[in-house]
Formats: structure tokens, sequence, C-alpha cells
């Protein structure tokens, strides 16, 4: 019977915090393009509690950067020894490239917010994305 291959610990971490960086990002974009504002948390000319669509746009980053990465972390863990349909594989490939297309798109497009607060925000996401993707990839080699 052959001998089941896996990848690398290093390259299945690596790979997912990719994959979950690149989602909190897409969905980042996304988000503010529909009007969820990311930068509403520091806001002071506001005397009322931070607004609700603030908080929810944190928590789709923050569950986007952690599921992607607990999901692309577990494929790549099964993929090396083919436990993977490939139609199932091609499905999922079609599925991120629409999603980062449509992230592209969005980024594309004129933005309405001061380009400073623009850029603090975006670090922010990035550094959230990229702890949440960790996480994520580091449960999923944790259980296995």
């Amino acid at each position: 019977m052959a001998e089941t291959l896996y990848f690398p610990r290093h390259l299945i971490i690596g790979g997912a915090m990719v994959s979950g960086i690149l989602l909190a990002l897409a969905v980042h974009m996304l988000s503010a393009q529909m009007g969820l504002d990311l930068g509403g948390l520091w806001r002071s000319d506001a005397g009322e509690f931070m607004p609700a669509s603030a908080a929810i746009a944190w928590w789709l980053v923050a569950t986007a950067s952690f599921s992607g990465s607990y999901f692309v972390a577990t494929l790549m863990h099964s993929a090396a020894s083919n436990r993977i349909q490939q139609r199932l594989r091609q499905f999922l490939i079609a599925i991120a490239v629409l999603f980062l297309a449509g992230a592209g798109q969005a980024a594309s497009a004129p933005s309405t917010a001061p380009t400073l607060a623009n850029f603090i925000t975006g670090l922010v996401v990035l550094g959230l994305g990229a702890t949440m993707a960790f996480c994520g990839a580091y449960f999923t080699l944790r259980k296995t």
C-alpha cells in the first residue's frame, strides 16, 4: 500500500495565511463598496455609540479570514494525498477567482473617504486578516 503524502506544515500555514489575508482584503473592499464603514470605530465627531455597520464589517473581515484560511489549510492537507475530487477543486478555484475579481472591481471605484484614513484602515485590516488567518491555519493543523 502506498504511503500517504502530506505537504510540509510550513507550506500549508503559509498558503493558508496568504489565502486568508487575500480573502480579508477582498471582504474589506466589497464591504466598503456596499456601504459598511470600517473606519466608523475611530470617528470622534459622532456623539453616539459606534455604528453597527462598523462592527458588522470588522466581524465579516475576521470571520472571512479565519474561515478562509481554515478551509484552505484543510484542502491543502487533503490535496497532497489526492483525497479531493477534481471537480470540487475546479469549483473552488472558480469561486475564488470570481470573488477576487469582484473585489478588484470594487477596489478600482473612486473612494469617498480620505486617503490617510483608508490607508490606516487597510493596514489594520491586513493585521487582523493575518492574525485570524494564522489562527485558522494553526487550528486546522493542530487537529490533524
